[in-house]
């Protein structure tokens, strides 16, 4: 049995005992044939609440690797000598970490077509606003990256003539991001749970369905475990991706010292 199997069971021992004692302690008239396979209505149901994950998989993905890109970007003034330069990136950091998700959300959603006249689609919108979020935690991550790599790579690099980009390209970055892939990984982890707020803009995605179902159905309890389930199961695929890339990663590392 896997180490991730493992904590799997574990969980499991822990959260059925939990959730078994808390139900004997009240009285609930459990319905769970609302979303039973085995019906056709539940059938229904749990197809509706599926039908939901790839857009939230989408949209993460998308506003992951915008933050990454732009984060990449951020970060490389908070490297410069100069304090005005420094300056710009601490602003920018400082502004979109001090602002909740969902009053980014709110903002970008309801305030840019008041404010510069740009209507977005909750879609547009939803990606927006995540990845100006996580592209202030980003940056952080890569600056971190960046100058934890020795001195004595950047001064070979000068040696050999390169210029700051081709430094940067060739030899930094791809050292830094071997170091910084696992705090990477759990910001699309962060990115996936996020994006259950754009629900609140009306996106179509897993917490939006769920939502909605539980108006029609009026089963919130039963609706709202099996949308745990689904954020559980995304996740946890998420982190065994990362934790093979890093694996994959590490052993092309020290296949480079042989």
């Amino acid at each position: 049995m896997s180490k991730n199997q493992r904590n799997l069971c574990l969980t499991a021992l822990v959260l059925v005992p939990l959730l078994v004692g808390a139900c004997k302690g009240v009285e609930y008239n459990w319905g769970w044939y609302e979303i039973l396979p085995s019906t056709q209505k539940g059938s229904a149901n749990l197809k509706f609440l599926v039908s939901g994950a790839w857009l939230t998989v989408i949209i993460s993905s998308v506003s992951i690797f915008f933050s990454v890109i732009l984060g990449l970007f951020i970060s490389l003034p908070g490297l410069s000598a100069k304090n005005y330069v420094r300056g710009l990136n601490r602003l920018y950091v400082e502004t979109f970490r001090s602002i909740p998700v969902l009053v980014l959300i709110l903002w970008v959603y309801y305030g840019l077509p008041v404010v510069l006249g740009i209507s977005l689609n909750p879609f547009v919108a939803g990606i927006v606003s995540l990845a100006l979020s996580d592209s202030a935690f980003e940056a952080e991550i890569f600056r971190a990256g960046i100058q934890s790599i020795e001195r004595g790579q950047t001064e070979a690099a000068d040696a050999l003539g390169f210029s700051y980009a081709q430094k940067m390209w060739h030899v930094i970055l791809p050292q830094a991001i071997r170091r910084i892939l696992p705090p990477l990984g759990n910001q699309f982890v962060y990115m996936l749970k996020m994006s259950s707020l754009l629900s609140i803009i009306g996106l179509q995605e897993l917490t939006r369905k769920a939502n909605e179902l539980t108006v029609t159905v009026y089963r919130p309890l039963e609706i709202y475990t099996v949308l745990v389930l689904e954020y559980l199961i995304l996740i946890l695929i998420v982190s065994w991706m990362v934790r093979r890339l890093e694996v994959r990663m590490g052993a092309n590392v020290q296949a480079a010292h042989r």
